[in-house]
């Protein structure tokens, strides 16, 4: 039979493991609520309308049916241009998580196969590319983009070709190193084998080592599609705020004007502009996490 004091410890110790469990739910519901409070004024803003958002943008709105109204003014908007911008951004995201998943996966594997001094070199320059801002080299890039559109005589400026370039520029670095922490996982016996049979390097990447990679890929997709989908620096630079191409955020500013600003139109147009992309978060975010584990661990 445990004494006396020994009960008051256990006692003691679950209570402790009580309030502690509590303290870390409120703590969660909290930084929950926080991170969500900007969607959520998105959402309630887009069904007022502009006066009564300059009233008093955290009340309720007054008649939910406004926001299908606002919906329809974007979308027939004729300086929004939705549907268009919507294409452009589904060109530009797909054509470039494709050209990164492909190109960094690639590039960690002949990093990881070939171990000698200068692979490291180059696994510590990606590395190091993570922490280089991009402030710092938006005006190089441009320069670059357009010395190189002279030099090949294609324009890299105002066109799909030099913003899918330029993602992979700045997303290459990230994948690069998800992907060589899950390839060093990958038995080395399987290439061999491949190689045995007759496939060559080529083969033997797309046939043996890229489909194991499903997971890390699709982490990969996940967070530049996010990213990808939701910049407007990068874009603003390379296609430039009235271009023939643009993407959602750009065409959102177009309801931001000098002197009078859209409000209702502008965060209605935001919203539609993040619902593609929350709906693709929620539905593969077990990737994420996934991926992520998978590529640490081995």
């Amino acid at each position: 039979m445990p004494s006396t004091a020994g009960r008051k410890v256990k006692k003691l110790r679950e209570r402790s493991s009580v309030s502690t469990r509590v303290t870390l739910c409120v703590i969660g519901f909290v930084l929950f609520f926080l991170f969500m409070l900007p969607f959520i004024l998105v959402i309630i803003n887009s069904a007022k309308e502009r006066m009564e958002i300059m009233l008093n943008p955290i009340a309720l709105p007054s008649d939910w049916v406004q926001i299908f109204t606002n919906i329809r003014d974007v979308i027939n908007n004729p300086n929004f241009s939705y549907w268009s911008a919507f294409i452009d951004s589904v060109i530009i995201t797909v054509v470039s998580l494709a050209v990164i998943v492909v190109c960094a996966a690639m590039g960690a594997w002949i990093l990881v196969r070939n171990k000698t001094w200068w692979s490291a070199l180059i696994f510590m320059a990606f590395v190091a590319a993570m922490v280089v801002p991009f402030q710092v080299v938006m005006i190089p890039l441009v320069q670059w983009l357009r010395m190189m559109g002279d030099f090949l005589r294609i324009p890299l400026l105002r066109n799909y070709t030099g913003i899918v370039f330029s993602y992979l520029g700045f997303g290459a670095s990230l994948s690069v190193f998800i992907f060589h922490g899950f390839i060093k996982g990958v038995p080395l016996e399987l290439e061999e084998a491949a190689d045995i049979d007759g496939c060559s390097r080529g083969g033997t990447f797309f046939r043996i080592v890229f489909p194991l990679l499903q997971p890390t890929a699709v982490t990969v997709i996940i967070l530049n599609g996010i990213w990808i989908w939701n910049d407007y620096l990068l874009p603003v630079m390379v296609l430039g705020p009235n271009g023939n191409v643009q993407t959602l955020p750009l065409a959102v500013s177009a309801f931001a004007g000098a002197y009078v600003k859209q409000w209702e139109r502008i965060l209605t147009s935001a919203l539609l502009a993040m619902l593609p992309i929350i709906l693709l978060f929620v539905f593969a975010q077990r990737y994420i996490i996934r991926g992520m584990v998978e590529g640490s661990i081995k």
